[in-house]
């Protein structure tokens, strides 16, 4: 293991409060329970998830499938938009849908238009199917604060997130997988950015892609690196409880502005997390 952060000294608390329904009077923002170890690690959160299918036909992108919370109670959710990989269909990253939905966010897993395109045309694609979630058509709009928007993506899928958030800064988070992109340098990137790398990467090598990305953004940005123990180019492409967690973290602390999970990001994992080969951040957030 090698440059892992201090483990955290403050226990962490399981809430009291006892269902999704429960936000807090200073932020409006707040959805479910006070979070946990166990409660961002588990396979569901605390909200109940239904499912729409968004056709091929759709303009702008290849599309996908809708996750959504089913309750009504507790007003709209952030939304968060993934991208496949190079080759890759929408069943690559289809796991994230109900893991990240069931904590409180409304989440298209898309497909592209070809599972051949390139980075940028995957940022277009990404930029379309969130105008897409917040459009009536999407039949989920009035579930959704547009305002509330983040991107995920992995590979190819990655590197179009990180173009979006470029082109797009009033994006609220942006959490690219093993990105792969010809473009090295990121300095202009203003979103929250948390970037997963893989130890044993070889078609996207994290020292030329997650971690040089990482490094490329600015110094004052939040943002994270967080670099998997043991893992390929591909971990991304099935259910990893790594991923999933400090996903989960990092959309709840910059889409629902909610501090009760700064304290799984900072400083971030023990060093006795065998899953985590490397972890950087610029704390505090």
């Amino acid at each position: 293991m090698s440059g892992i952060l201090a483990s955290l000294a403050v226990a962490v608390g399981v809430g009291v409060l006892a269902g999704p329904g429960a936000t807090a009077a200073d932020n409006p923002f707040e959805r479910g329970p006070a979070p946990s170890e166990s409660s961002i690690e588990a396979s569901r959160g605390s909200y109940q998830v239904s499912t729409r299918n968004v056709s091929s036909l759709v303009t702008g992108f290849g599309g996908g499938t809708i996750h959504y919370p089913t309750t009504r109670a507790d007003g709209t959710f952030g939304a968060v938009v993934v991208s496949p990989g190079y080759t890759g269909t929408e069943s690559s990253i289809s796991w994230l849908g109900p893991r990240l939905s069931s904590q409180g966010f409304v989440v298209l897993t898309m497909a592209t238009n070809s599972v051949y395109d390139q980075p940028d045309s995957r940022a277009t694609q990404l930029q379309a199917a969130l105008d897409y979630l917040t459009s009536s058509s999407s039949g989920v709009a009035d579930r959704v604060d547009a305002g509330r928007l983040a991107l995920m993506g992995h590979s190819m899928g990655g590197g179009g997130t990180l173009r979006a958030v470029e082109e797009n800064p009033a994006i609220k988070a942006a959490i690219p997988m093993t990105p792969w992109h010809t473009d090295k340098t990121w300095g202009q990137v203003s979103t929250p950015t948390l970037i997963f790398g893989a130890e044993y990467d070889t078609i996207a090598p994290h020292g030329t892609h997650a971690e040089l990305f990482y490094g490329s953004l600015p110094s004052g940005l939040d943002k994270a690196y967080l670099e998997l123990n043991g893992a390929s180019h591909f971990a991304p492409n099935t259910n990893d409880t790594t991923i999933a967690k400090y996903s989960i973290a990092w959309l709840k602390r910059f889409v629902d502005d909610d501090t009760r999970y700064t304290q799984f990001l900072c400083p971030g994992p023990s060093f006795l997390d065998l899953d985590v080969e490397k972890y950087s951040a610029t704390c505090p957030f």
